[in-house]
């Protein structure tokens, strides 16, 4: 879940969002706000972080992003690097520097026997939900106006000009959607273990990592990219608690030199 908002932002606008970690981190602490205000359980809070998160992607879009897209990748790469830094520092002055999780209370231990094995419920339904997202992009891709109107930009964007399509606004809804995604993963995150406002580089570089395994621009693909490092990474900590993302990331290298394109080749245009 981590890679699919930076996949898709890719697949539509060509933008590689370095401040896609800190966006992640952001959210967490904004669904640790909203819980400290708000008398619901955590797990609906993916609704109201997910609203304000795609508000605040078509402002950075809207705001600064379209100012500088252009056929040269290298400014708005720039752009969200030092936003990333912005962000960063923004956290640490009002949250501090501590490391901090969202209790999800029993549901935190609750396991399901399976086959000899305890299989926890939080994660499954944390899989769960995954799935439907990226089912629920893929039919939004696939079956609906909006998504003919973002593959279409992405293929093609001075025709689609031609033919009326504001693309400066279609890409303040794909970069809102992107953010939106990501902020789920963020706030699951807060939920399942820790982070602090200095944990955004690891989660962008799993994200990359997911993507490129994957397959940039492809959905499907990114998810099973991040199934292919999940597994590695509980693997590595399985045999050696204290190896981390160790083993995670040698299997990337491993894939990047045996299949440089990914799983599911590059797309050439557009998010499929």
């Amino acid at each position: 879940m981590f890679g699919i908002g930076l996949a898709f932002a890719f697949g539509i606008m060509r933008i590689v969002n370095v401040a896609h970690g800190e966006i992640v981190v952001m959210s967490a602490y904004i669904g640790m706000t909203l819980l400290a205000t708000l008398p619901i359980p955590p797990l609906l809070l993916v609704l109201p972080v997910g609203l304000i998160s795609f508000a605040l992607g078509w402002a950075l879009q809207g705001v600064l992003l379209n100012r500088v897209l252009s056929s040269d990748p290298l400014p708005p790469m720039l752009l969200t690097f030092g936003l990333a830094i912005v962000i960063r520092n923004a956290l640490v002055q009002i949250y501090g520097a501590d490391v901090r999780a969202i209790q999800v209370g029993e549901l935190q231990l609750a396991g399901v026997p399976v086959f000899g094995l305890t299989i926890g419920v939080f994660p499954l339904l944390v899989f769960g939900l995954a799935l439907a997202l990226y089912a629920a992009l893929h039919w939004l891709m696939a079956r609906t106006a909006l998504g003919r109107i973002l593959r279409a930009t992405a293929d093609d964007r001075e025709v689609v000009q031609l033919c009326g399509v504001n693309c400066h606004r279609t890409y303040c809804a794909a970069m809102g959607l992107a953010v939106a995604l990501s902020s789920i993963a963020g706030l699951l995150m807060a939920m399942r273990s820790s982070m602090s406002p200095f944990s955004g580089a690891d989660r962008l570089l799993i994200a990359f990592e997911t993507v490129i395994i994957g397959g940039l621009g492809s959905i499907w693909g990114t998810l099973a990219g991040g199934l292919v490092l999940g597994v590695a990474q509980l693997v590595g900590l399985k045999l050696n608690p204290n190896s981390g993302m160790l083993l995670a990331h040698g299997v990337f290298f491993v894939l990047l030199l045996l299949m440089p394109r990914g799983i599911a080749g590059w797309r050439k245009r557009g998010a499929r």
